[in-house]
């Protein structure tokens, strides 16, 4: 019979503990953004960070092939989201999603922007659509805008 010293046991118990421990990968950590995180994730890639490719990843395969057509965040904003501002700051101003957001799978989510629009200041708002696949959240349609809020 095998007799082991405690401590032998122990180092082999935390072994087999930090072994099992991985470190998060890029997939699994945007698996756990929120509907709200991913949403400003990618309205600040595009409007702070001026990052087509950051944004991508964000959003529906459809909408990067759209966003690969017009290359530059400043682009876009213009194209397709209708909407060019500088110094950019936002917010989450509404979503449609309550307490059991584990039984849903689609979510709207309304970003508020205020910053300057050609020289000016602006506030202003944009619609997203996002659907759950798997445990991530995905941007799968920009809603046509529903006008400035005010200014």
């Amino acid at each position: 019979m095998l007799i082991f010293k405690p401590s032998t046991l122990l180092s082999l118990f935390l072994l087999v503990f930090i072994s099992a421990c991985e470190q998060p990968t890029e997939d699994s950590k945007q698996a756990k953004l929120s509907p709200e995180q991913v949403s400003l994730g990618f309205f600040q890639a595009i409007y702070v960070d001026k990052d087509v490719e950051k944004a991508k990843q964000f959003v529906a395969p459809d909408i990067q092939e759209v966003m690969d057509h017009y290359h530059i965040a400043s682009a876009v904003q213009r194209h397709v989201l209708g909407l060019s501002m500088k110094q950019v700051t936002m917010s989450i101003d509404e979503i449609d999603i309550d307490f059991f957001r584990k039984f849903t799978d689609d979510v709207t989510v309304v970003v508020k922007m205020e910053g300057l629009k050609g020289g000016r200041q602006w506030v202003d708002d944009r619609t997203i659509r996002l659907h759950k696949k798997g445990n991530s959240w995905v941007i799968i349609e920009i809603l046509p805008e529903k006008g400035r809020i005010e200014g």
